[in-house]
């Protein structure tokens, strides 16, 4: 879960950075540009997407054995994980055709086409897991087939929906000033869930050390974790895109709006869903661990009883680093990210030699606290320069159009 996170986070990471200043230009009404950006972001995932792919099929193994992955579980792993990194340019054309759509204000067509993928992938790993007798690859295979419909679906639904993302010949042609715009976005935000998928491989990493039990535990635990926040990070995704455009509008007001409405939403969201969890956790825990397993049980609830109690903080991190990433500020959620990465790491290991497998519980909630604080600052002190740079601008402007009623009175009539 670790290394898928940290390939397909940072591919995500870079569809959702190319898709913020196309839903700029949208926002400033700026189409020509808007389609050449375009354009830029799709050689982009060519390159990137068959490059990551070639890399993370060759080290595979390697990352595998880095992770202190035990013996029973190693060739399992090894094959899903192969399959998976075959795999990244469908999934990163995915992310960034659904990053383009949302990026023009549609948010529905690709959640449409997310339920028609998970659904066809349910199907799929039914059929290949458990009828053909593929296992663990044919888990991979079924992603893999239900992804690569998508990106069909995708490219149809954009050729027919939208006109105005019909390219031509000349937005094609090579631009490095919009390469380096896009890339100034992307690499960090991509970079900071790698930064975060790093984190989790160390603590993957500690948890490896205490045996199959442990780590059946924390993944699936991470596995329903992942599920309950899935909300927070759309609501972060979503608000990305909505600073983007108003960005790009000069509509600052809406921008602070959106927060203060999207942070009270995220609130509630963390709340509702950390006592759904808490309350059915164990249930869940089930539906992972075959046979009667009470260990393995404990330790997953041990863990979420832990970390649900700073979801709060997790919804916050993706509120305010989503909007600073929208506005084309990139170094302050990277230095949140790093601060995350030090803080989860230090706390896995060293409170793990102090405190077992238990004190892995504690390492994610301390990061989001640090990642929180680093972000929200950062956010704040963001739109007081831009309030004041707008203030600065107003005062220019009226003082130009004094000086020039002032020049027209002392002009003479002819």
């Amino acid at each position: 879960t670790s290394v898928v996170f940290l390939i397909l986070g940072f591919c995500n990471g870079c569809c959702g950075g190319f898709g913020i200043p196309v839903a700029q230009k949208f926002g400033a009404r700026d189409y020509v540009t808007m389609r050449r950006y375009v354009a830029v972001s799709l050689q982009l995932a060519a390159v990137m997407s068959v490059v990551i792919a070639v890399v993370t099929s060759i080290y595979c193994a390697d990352i595998l054995h880095m992770m202190s992955t035990p013996e029973n579980i190693f060739t399992g792993a090894y094959y899903y994980l192969l399959v998976t990194f075959i795999g990244v340019p469908f999934t990163f054309f995915y992310n960034l055709l659904s990053s383009i759509i949302r990026a023009l204000g549609d948010s529905k067509t690709p959640l449409y086409f997310l339920i028609f993928s998970t659904v066809l992938n349910a199907l799929l790993n039914l059929v290949l897991v458990y009828f053909t007798g593929l296992g663990v690859v044919g888990s991979a295979l079924g992603t893999l087939t239900a992804m690569t419909i998508s990106v069909v679906l995708c490219v149809i639904y954009i050729g027919r929906k939208f006109p105005i993302l019909r390219l031509r010949r000349t937005d094609w042609v090579y631009n490095p000033a919009f390469m380096r715009e896009h890339l100034y976005v992307a690499v960090p935000m991509a970079l900071q869930f790698s930064v975060i998928a790093l984190g989790l491989i160390i603590i993957q990493t500690v948890c490896n050390s205490f045996g199959s039990d442990t780590i059946a535990a924390f993944t699936s635990a991470l596995r329903i974790e992942q599920l309950a926040t899935s909300p927070l990070v759309a609501l972060g995704f979503a608000l990305a895109t909505y600073t983007a455009q108003n960005f790009g509008a000069g509509k600052i007001g809406r921008i602070r709006r959106g927060v203060v409405r999207s942070s009270l939403v995220s609130v509630l969201f963390s709340i509702s869903v950390a006592l759904l969890v808490r309350f059915v956790g164990e249930d869940m825990i089930g539906v992972f661990i075959k046979g009667e397993k009470p260990e393995i049980i404990d330790i997953a609830k041990g863990y979420l009883d832990i970390s649900t109690l700073f979801y709060v903080f997790l919804g916050q991190i993706f509120i305010f680093r989503n909007t600073l990433q929208g506005m084309g500020q990139s170094v302050i959620p990277m230095v949140a990210s790093i601060v995350e990465l030090v803080m989860r790491s230090f706390a896995a290991v060293y409170l793990a030699s102090r405190m077992g497998y238990e004190g892995i519980y504690f390492a994610s909630p301390i990061a989001w606290v640090g990642a929180a604080a680093v972000v929200s600052f950062g956010y704040l002190k963001m739109v007081r320069w831009f309030r004041h740079c707008l203030s600065c601008r107003k005062k220019h402007f009226r003082s130009e159009d004094a000086d020039l009623r002032s020049e027209a009175e002392t002009v003479p009539a002819e």
